[in-house]
């Protein structure tokens, strides 16, 4: 960063006045559009949700549209504005901008300012993004469900406000930062996604040997499992106490695992007769409504910690036959590509995909015997480690270099303050 040592030295030697934003610019709010407005060509608008979702520093093309008729009612945004959130969940979020550089005028939310000013528009939006911003923004905040900062308020928060060459420097050397943070970033989720294809891989390989192959045979799951749906429980029979029996709901099944604090709870009787929806240690369930979701799919395996446990409706248990079926070779199984596509292929409704206790049953796969089975579990449960592993780190490591952006954008946007 020597050469915008060199030209603040050169160019500001007596440091850098702050400034209100109201001073050096104007902050004009959007006017009402909903997303029943959009069309699928127009003129462009940007709806302030969308800010936070799809939008970085800068744009210069919009996701949304409306049509001319009505953007000629509502506000404009010029080639060089700021777009500004001014409505969000928390105070940590609200205020995210993004500047507007496209050749042509956009309109904007009514939840959104544009701020017109004589910045840089890269630098402006940046510096929104700062420590700085950030530490005054926040004292403004204001509202319970949703937190607000006004456009008066916002014209009392004090930026650095250097010559345009220092802007443009700064912009430089934080639009490369953030252009190697990107590229970082995709190179690490480049490698997690090779690790999870070669994961899935080897899972398929030692799960689909050939047939006749060391005693290897062909079954369906109703043969070596069997398979329970869950009894209804009648809510006026749960439980506050976190003491007494886990009832395991879809809700609670995960990938892979039970969801424990969303437990409800059942207050059991020696006499209840329920002891057939007991679950046991290493039993897999399977939520039957929307087996599959985006994160993947919903099965979990029964942990020491889950229990005691009872089956609820709308789920399916599978316990391996004794001497037949591993339950950590089950879990393999069920937890396989080859059964998603299954379920995916199978599920029937389409507002709720439900898949019936029949229809797992008759999912057909290759079986080794007993020793291949617990072989094969230990393998395929190493490579599930490593592939969690790097799932935890991925996040943190994606983390540490944010932060490492953030901590450079911040000590270019830290100018040394004029005398006043």
């Amino acid at each position: 960063m020597s050469s915008i040592n060199d030209l603040i030295a050169t160019m500001i030697p007596a440091g850098v006045e702050l400034q209100a934003l109201g001073d050096v610019g104007e902050f004009i709010r959007g006017r009402r559009i909903t997303k029943d407005d959009f069309v699928e060509s127009g003129v462009g608008c940007i709806h302030y949700g969308e800010i936070y979702t799809r939008y970085g520093t800068t744009a210069a093309e919009t996701f949304s549209f409306v049509s001319p008729e009505l953007a000629a009612r509502l506000r404009l945004a010029r080639s060089g504005d700021l777009i500004i959130a001014a409505t969000g969940e928390n105070a940590e979020e609200v205020c995210k901008a993004v500047a507007w550089l496209g050749a042509d005028e956009i309109a904007i939310h009514d939840d959104c300012y544009l701020y017109r000013h004589s910045f840089d528009p890269t630098y402006i939006s940046y510096v929104f993004q700062s420590l700085l911003f950030h530490d005054q923004k926040i004292r403004f905040a204001a509202g319970a469900k949703m937190v607000r900062v006004s456009g008066e308020k916002l014209a009392k928060i004090r930026v650095p406000v250097p010559p345009l060459a220092v802007q443009r420097e700064v912009v430089d050397i934080l639009n490369r930062l953030e252009a190697l943070d990107a590229e970082l970033g995709g190179a690490l989720r480049a490698e997690h996604h090779a690790r999870r294809q070669q994961h899935e891989h080897y899972r398929a390989a030692l799960l689909t040997k050939a047939l006749g192959e060391d005693a290897w045979r062909s079954v369906r799951l109703r043969d070596v499992a069997d398979i329970l749906v869950g009894l209804a429980f009648k809510s006026a029979g749960f439980s506050s106490d976190s003491t007494d029996t886990a009832l395991v709901r879809g809700d609670n099944v995960g990938q892979g695992v039970l969801k424990r604090q969303a437990f409800k709870r059942w207050r059991r009787h020696p006499d209840d007769g329920l002891e057939r929806y007991e679950l046991h240690r290493g039993d897999v369930v399977i939520a039957m409504d929307r087996p599959w979701i985006p994160a993947g799919l919903k099965w979990a395996r029964i942990a020491d910690g889950d229990l005691p446990a009872l089956l609820v409706q709308r789920v399916a248990r599978i316990r391996g036959g004794k001497g037949v079926l591993d339950q950590r070779f089950l879990g393999c199984v069920i937890s396989s590509a080859r059964f998603t596509a299954y379920v995916l292929a199978t599920q029937t409704g389409n507002t709720v995909p439900h898949l019936s206790g029949g229809q797992i049953g008759e999912f057909a796969f290759t079986l080794p015997p007993i020793p291949e089975q617990i072989r094969i579990a230990e393998v395929v449960e190493s490579f599930d480690a490593l592939v969690n592993e790097l799932s935890i780190g991925l996040p943190v490591e994606l983390r540490a270099r944010r932060r490492q952006f953030e901590h450079y954008r911040d000590r270019l946007l830290s100018f040394d303050q004029a005398a006043v």
